[in-house]
C-alpha cells in the first residue's frame, strides 16, 4: 500500500476505537459519545452507545448555525417533467421542519415507522429528513414497486403512516402510484392510520378521507418542528434488500455511526469539499439513494443534485453530460450500466462533444462489477479517472474503493482497488482456510464491521446473525467471491451463486464477461452456468451488441467463444454465445442471471418484484428456445 493510505488504513484496523473516535469529532452531538464500541455481545456490536445526536441537524441545521446556510443544497432536474429547481440549506430546513410538523400532527412521534413511496422529487427528499427530524423510522419503497412487495413492507414495519405521491414518470408512461398502494393497504395485515399524498400537478388522483389527505392539506395547520434529541444506537431507516421472498430483510442503521461514517467518505473516499457539487445517479429507493443522493452530501454541507430522468431516452445519450456541465459536477456516482448504456447508443461519444466538463474530476461506479472495456471506454471519453468500488445495502457505504481524498491509487482494470479503512477483508476457500494471494474464495470481513454498516436486522437478531455470521465465525459473510491480489487489490468476481462448477473446475462468470465485453461489438453480456449432466454445469454468454453494428451475429457469437477460448482456456468448455436484444435488469440495474438460468434450466422462478420489465423474460425464453439452450424444452 502507498504510504499515507497505508497508515491511515492500518490505524483503522488495530486501533478501531480511536480511529472512529477521532471521525465522531467531525459530526454534532448533543452528548458525545463517552464509549466508542461496545464488544461484549458478538456479532453484536455497538458503536457510540451513549451518544446522543440528531441525522437531520447533521443534515441541516449543523451548516445554517456555521453561517453556510445559503449554500444550495440540493438541485432538483427532471428532464421528464421539464421542470428545475434549487433548494438552499434554510430553504430546505424550512421544508423539512414544517413538514415535520405535518407528520407530528397525524400522530407520528419517535420510533414510530413511516413508509415512503415516492418518485424522484424533492418531496421525497423532505419527508425522509422530516422522519429524521422527529426520530421517526422511514422505510423507502422504490416507487413503482408492485402491491404485494408493498403489503410486506407495511407488515414488516408496522408503519404507522405512509407517504406517497399521485404518479411516478418513466420515459413514455406514467405509473400511477394510487392503484398500486391502494391495493397493498388491501393486502396488508397490518392497517396504517393515515396517508399522505403529494399530488403532481397534472396528475392530481381523488382522495378518500379522513385516512388519506394531500401534502398541501397537511401542512395547512402544521408548525415547524425542532430536531428531537436521538440516541446513537436508535434507528434511522430500515431499508429492504430487493429479490427477497418470503419476509423481506429489513436492514437497519443507527444513528450515530450512521452519520459519523458517511460524512467521512465524502472527503476521503470521493475528494468532495463542502463547495463542490455532487451527482449520484441513482433512486432514493436503493441504498446508493439513501447514502450518497440525501444523507452523506448533506451531511458534509455539499450540493448533491436529485435527477428524476435516465441516462438515456431523456430526452438522449447525452443527458448526464447536460447535468454535468450545466451544474458544474466535480463527480459523479452511478451504475456502470449507466455507461453501458450510454455506451450501447452513442459508443464513438458524440453526445460528449455537445458539452464543456472542465469542471468534471472523477466517475465512480459501482452496483454491480464494472467490466475493463467499460471503464476504458469511459476513460477515454472523459479524460478523468473512473473508479470502480464495491459495496453493499448492509455495509451502506465501499467496502473496497480508490480513496482519492486521501491518496489516488494506481487503477487494476477489473479491481474495486483495496479496502477502505474500517474493513478488514479476506478470503476464506470452501475449506475454511484464509485463501494465499490470488486465490479465489467467499470475501468476507472481520468483525466487528465498522461505523454507519447494519447492527442487526429488523426485529430479526437470528436472521441476522444466522444469514451474515454463522458460516465463517468472526467474519461478515459479503455472499460475493473474488480474491485479493500479491498488491491488496479486490478483485469481486461474482456473488457466490454466480460462481459456476465446469467439470470441477470452479470457474467466474465475471471473468468470462469481461473478456466478452473486450469484443468491439459489444455493449453489454452476461454470463450463466447452466446445468449440464456431464459437466455439471456449461456457461453460456447473452450478448448485446452497440447500435450501428454490422457484423452479422453468427461471426460476432463465433468471435467471442473464440476470445474467450484463447484469454481463459479450454477449461471453461465455453463454446455457446448468443445474441439478443436486451438483457432482463431490475430497476436499480442490475442484471438478473439467477432468473434466466432458472429459466435456461426450466426450472420455476418467482417473477422478481424489482424487474423492470416483465415482458423482457418471455423474450429470453423464446432466444432460448430458438438456440436450443432451454433444458429439456
Amino acid at each position: 500500500m502507498s504510504e499515507k493510505f497505508s497508515k491511515i488504513y492500518e490505524k483503522s484496523i488495530k486501533e478501531p476505537e480511536n480511529f472512529w473516535k477521532e471521525a465522531a469529532n467531525n459530526i454534532f452531538w448533543f452528548k458525545k459519545p463517552s464509549k466508542i464500541l461496545n464488544k461484549s455481545n458478538p456479532p453484536f456490536y455497538k458503536w457510540y452507545e451513549d451518544g446522543i445526536t440528531n441525522t437531520c441537524y447533521n443534515a441541516l441545521d449543523i451548516h445554517i448555525d456555521q453561517g453556510k446556510g445559503r449554500r444550495t443544497a440540493l438541485i432538483y432536474d427532471s428532464p421528464i417533467t421539464d421542470k428545475k429547481s434549487k433548494f438552499t440549506y434554510e430553504e430546505l430546513r424550512s421544508k423539512v421542519s414544517k413538514f415535520a410538523g405535518a407528520l407530528s400532527n397525524q400522530g407520528v412521534k419517535k420510533g414510530d415507522r413511516v413508509i415512503i413511496y415516492m418518485p424522484m422529487i424533492p418531496e421525497a427528499v423532505v419527508a425522509m429528513l422530516a422522519c429524521a427530524r422527529i426520530g421517526a423510522i422511514h422505510s423507502v419503497v422504490f416507487g413503482g414497486f408492485a402491491s404485494n412487495e408493498l403489503a410486506s413492507r407495511i407488515d414488516d414495519s408496522k408503519a404507522k403512516l405512509l407517504v406517497t405521491a399521485s404518479c411516478g414518470f418513466e420515459p413514455g408512461r406514467t405509473v400511477e402510484y394510487k392503484p398500486l398502494v391502494d391495493e397493498a393497504i388491501k393486502q396488508a395485515k397490518h392497517k396504517i392510520s393515515k396517508m399522505i399524498l403529494f399530488q403532481r400537478p397534472g396528475h392530481e388522483v381523488k382522495l378518500n378521507t379522513p385516512l388519506e389527505i394531500s401534502w398541501e392539506e397537511s401542512l395547512s395547520n402544521a408548525s415547524d418542528h425542532d430536531c428531537v434529541e436521538i440516541n446513537s444506537n436508535d434507528y434511522a431507516y430500515i431499508l429492504y434488500t430487493s429479490g427477497t421472498t418470503g419476509t423481506p430483510k429489513g436492514i437497519v442503521r443507527d444513528i450515530g455511526g450512521h452519520i459519523v461514517a458517511l460524512k467521512w467518505t465524502m472527503k476521503n473516499i470521493y475528494n468532495i469539499d463542502e463547495d463542490d457539487i455532487w451527482w449520484s445517479a441513482s433512486d432514493i429507493g436503493w441504498i446508493v439513494g439513501h447514502s450518497y443522493i440525501v444523507y452523506a452530501p448533506l451531511f458534509k454541507g455539499c450540493t448533491t443534485v436529485l435527477f428524476e430522468g435516465k441516462p438515456v431516452g431523456t430526452p438522449d445519450a447525452g443527458t448526464f453530460w447536460r447535468i454535468i456541465s450545466e451544474y458544474n459536477v466535480k463527480s459523479l456516482f452511478t451504475a456502470p450500466t449507466a455507461f453501458r448504456a450510454i455506451k450501447k447508443e452513442d459508443p464513438e461519444g458524440k453526445f460528449f462533444s455537445k458539452y464543456n466538463l472542465n469542471c468534471f474530476e472523477s466517475l465512480f461506479l459501482a452496483g454491480e462489477r464494472a467490466d475493463p472495456d467499460t471503464i476504458k471506454w469511459a476513460e477515454n471519453l472523459l479524460k478523468v479517472p473512473v473508479i470502480d468500488h464495491w459495496w453493499q445495502t448492509e455495509t451502506s457505504w465501499a467496502i473496497s474503493s480508490n480513496c482519492t481524498g486521501i491518496e489516488m491509487m494506481k487503477t487494476k482494470y477489473g479491481s474495486a482497488c483495496k479496502a477502505v479503512p474500517g474493513y478488514d477483508v479476506q478470503i476464506i476457500k470452501s475449506d475454511q482456510t484464509l485463501a494465499k494471494p490470488n486465490e479465489m474464495g467467499d470475501i468476507v470481513v472481520k468483525l466487528p464491521l465498522p461505523p454507519g454498516t447494519f447492527p442487526t436486522l429488523w426485529n430479526a437478531d437470528k436472521r441476522y446473525e444466522e444469514n451474515y455470521m454463522s458460516n465463517y465465525p468472526g467474519y461478515y459473510q459479503t455472499y460475493d467471491a473474488g480474491h485479493i491480489d500479491d498488491e491488496g487489490y479486490i478483485w469481486i468476481m461474482s456473488r457466490t451463486d454466480d460462481i459456476i462448477n465446469v467439470a470441477g473446475h470452479r470457474l467466474s462468470t465475471g471473468a468470462i464477461e469481461e473478456v466478452l465485453s473486450e469484443h468491439q461489438s459489444v455493449a453489454e453480456c452476461a454470463v450463466l452456468g447452466i446445468a449440464d449432466k456431464l459437466k455439471g454445469q456449461l456457461p453460456i454468454g447473452l450478448l448485446v451488441l452497440k447500435a450501428g453494428v454490422d457484423k452479422d451475429n453468427d461471426t460476432i457469437s463465433k468471435e467471442c467463444i473464440q476470445m474467450v477460448r484463447e484469454k481463459i482456456g479450454p477449461v471453461a468448455a465455453f463454446k455457446v454465445a448468443i445474441v439478443i436484444k436486451r438483457l432482463p435488469k431490475t430497476r436499480s440495474g442490475k442484471i438478473l442471471r439467477g432468473t434466466i438460468r432458472k429459466i435456461a434450466d426450466n426450472v420455476e422462478y418467482k417473477m422478481p418484484p424489482t424487474i423492470d420489465d416483465p415482458a423482457i423474460l418471455d423474450e429470453i425464453k423464446q432466444d432460448l428456445i430458438d438456440n436450443k439452450i432451454l433444458n429439456n424444452g
